[in-house]
């Protein structure tokens, strides 16, 4: 086989086809196709995730110890193993692929009672509804040889005298526009100012339009997150969101977590690749909310335009928004983990290859540190925590933990790995929030006969993370597994049987599932959960005590995110993932960080309070506080080594309140 030679790859059942040189990996063919293939290790190997059907031709490799004898007999290869050797024709499977189903930013029923919500109202009654971009109407006297100033000297003087706008500065190309724009109407023309944070800061007159338009003043709010990146379109005149719009991170083809991405970006051309697709998921998602957006009110009617959008904030992790700015994300990763900034001034949305007028402004969520980004930040002034009196906690959930907690006197903040359980991944049928994923699930105390309830109620694909925390909890509860995350082998069920990953507990057999194969969980993906929420509960557990409290202290807490949207309370504190509080303490925002970037599009006043927040939020690095080492061991059992700190499941679980070990 020649390497050099090119051979058509078709993919099944998009039907995409793709010519690529011998030897790349299906991965790589994948990737110059536009498909996405699941692999949360980023095409190392170890995963076995990526899996594709080989329906005609050849390839080299494919087979590891990921695959069963009878998944590689049926055509099954592992996709970043295998290589191209010739024309070949492969199904991506369901369970391979991206599918929709969870990609909505809502809070379930069950939770919206103790929702956090943003009233666009509580910013008019503050009086703080004033968008970081306007539009004025100015009706000017025209030139005469009797009062001849220069036409940008008149601008300027009627914003002063009509609205006292003082300190405003352009740019060339809008000195350019400035002749034309003021003789088109009879020197009634739309002018458009970009305010900033800082007082002493000048005023940036961005745009010129001839009439009136400022009925047409339009902006986005976006979450750039590491799996999803959402949208709003806003009306900057009156806060009402236009339209929603959600998709998958382009960059998840090359990986899952920000490490992988991190290691990916370190040389040029994958800096350049990681930039070059979160920006096609961001137009992308532009691209669906114009078209989605009814005709905006007002005499001005008509479909919204890019023209039409004077700004758009974007809040992100530390590594996103690295990626995004195109910036070297290499220190992220490395001790003493130095991001190349915190701060991003406001800059031309055009200058990031986003698909917006040059007159756009990008406004960016600055970050606190390499693992507390603008996400958080975005969190918490979304949330209000940093306006309340109540000691609060503030968690957002994922592949990292990010944690705050303070009041409007003090904040103080850290980040630990939680690994990528609670999104799928590193779990034998692990997978995301999507149609077909295992998400509640009940047993038969008797007959121990589960009854899982999935995403769109289809036949189950898997298990996501809000359906491993109910699937461990309600083993553990009904003694299917110890305290240790073993299964009882003595238990007279079909169900629990000896795997290739030790023993396992079978959801559902092959002929009930979409998946062709049986649907189970085994006790490294028990042993990898409990890894997780330890890491996470020792987290929280470090940081209160390190801020000179104790868990009772708290008076409310935060779950952000969409595990945390998700989340059974009760599970989550049956094995120790949160601590045992009352549920009344406990209030849901949702997609924390779109909502911090909802706010800041409409309030001037909210991005002044965000440079105060980020001046006085204290970080923690836990990997250098001496307790987190000893916290995150003790949290290693269900729910913990330490029962008395969870009174209430040491109770169901019959065990004494005196009990210290497992």
């Amino acid at each position: 086989m020649s390497q050099e030679q090119l051979y058509k790859i078709h993919f099944l059942p998009s039907g995409r086809e793709v010519e690529i040189q011998g030897g790349q990996s299906f991965i790589k063919a994948a990737q110059a196709a536009g498909i996405h293939i699941n692999a949360s290790c980023g095409g190392a190997g170890v995963c076995g995730k990526c899996r594709v059907i080989l329906e005609k031709g050849t390839v080299e490799g494919g087979r590891s110890d990921k695959l069963s004898p009878e998944d590689y007999r049926a055509g099954y290869r592992q996709a970043c193993i295998a290589t191209v050797s010739g024309d070949a024709t492969v199904t991506v499977p369901e369970m391979s692929s991206l599918k929709t189903g969870g990609l909505s930013t809502a809070v379930p029923v069950r939770h919206r009672a103790a929702m956090h919500r943003f009233d666009i109202q509580d910013l008019r009654k503050a009086g703080i509804f004033v968008p970081p971009v306007v539009k004025l109407f100015l009706e000017l006297p025209p030139a005469s040889a009797l009062d001849n100033m220069a036409d940008a000297g008149r601008i300027i003087l009627g914003l002063s005298n009509q609205y006292d706008e003082r300190g405003i500065v352009t740019s060339l190309p809008i000195l350019g526009k400035i002749r034309k724009a003021l003789r088109d109407d009879n020197f009634r023309l739309t002018v458009t100012l970009a305010h900033p944070v800082n007082s002493k800061t000048k005023t940036h007159l961005i745009n010129i339009q001839p009439g009136n338009w400022t009925s047409r003043n339009f902006g986005l709010a976006f979450d750039i997150g590491t799996t999803t990146v959402y949208g709003l379109l806003l009306d900057l005149n009156t806060g009402k969101v236009l339209a929603r719009h959600g998709d998958y991170n382009s960059q998840l083809s090359y990986g899952e977590d920000v490490i992988t991405r991190i290691i990916h970006a370190e040389n040029p051309a994958g800096q350049e690749q990681m930039q070059e697709m979160v920006v096609k998921s961001i137009n992308s998602c532009i691209d669906h909310l114009l078209a989605s957006a009814k005709p905006a009110a007002g005499k001005k009617k008509g479909k919204i335009t890019r023209d039409e959008i004077s700004s758009i904030t974007l809040a992100g992790n530390t590594t996103m928004t690295h990626l995004l700015l195109g910036l070297e994300p290499d220190n992220i990763r490395r001790s003493p983990y130095v991001p190349v900034t915190t701060f991003v001034p406001p800059i031309r949305a055009a200058d990031l290859n986003i698909k917006l007028p040059h007159h756009t402004v990008a406004l960016l969520y600055p970050s606190i540190s390499s693992y507390v980004g603008g996400d958080i930040v975005a969190g918490v002034m979304g949330s209000g925590m940093y306006r309340t009196d109540k000691v609060t906690l503030y968690i957002d959930i994922g592949t990292n933990a990010e944690i705050v907690i303070g009041n409007r006197e003090w904040l103080a903040c850290a980040a630990c790995s939680a690994g990528p359980a609670f999104e799928g991944g590193g779990i034998t049928h692990g997978m995301r929030a999507a149609n077909g994923a295992i998400e509640d699930f009940s047993l038969n105390p008797a007959t121990l006969e589960p009854m899982n309830i999935t995403i769109g109620n289809q036949q189950p694909l898997g298990i996501c993370g809000s359906g491993l925390l109910v699937i461990v909890a309600t083993l553990l509860e009904n003694q299917v597994i110890d305290r240790s995350g073993k299964f009882n082998r003595q238990l007279d069920t079909p169900r629990i049987r000896p795997g290739r990953s030790g023993y396992e507990y079978v959801l559902a057999w092959k002929d009930e599932s979409g998946a062709h194969s049986d649907i189970v969980i085994n006790e490294v993906d028990i042993d990898n959960f409990i890894r997780a929420k330890a890491a996470i509960y020792a987290g929280v557990k470090t940081l209160v005590e390190e801020v000179g409290l104790a868990i009772g202290d708290l008076e409310q807490i935060i779950l952000a995110g969409a595990f945390g949207s998700y989340i059974d309370l009760d599970s989550a504190m049956t094995i120790g993932l949160l601590p045992e509080v009352s549920p009344d303490k406990v209030i849901y925002v949702g997609n924390g960080s779109l909502l911090g970037s909802w706010m800041s599009a409409l309030s001037n006043h909210i991005r002044q309070d965000v440079v105060d927040v980020v001046h006085r939020m204290t970080s923690f690095e836990l990997s250098e506080v001496p307790d987190f080492k000893d916290q995150y061991v003790a949290s290693l059992f269900l729910p913990h080594t330490d029962i008395a700190l969870f009174p209430a499941t040491g109770k169901r679980l019959g065990a004494s309140a005196t009990e210290t070990k497992a």
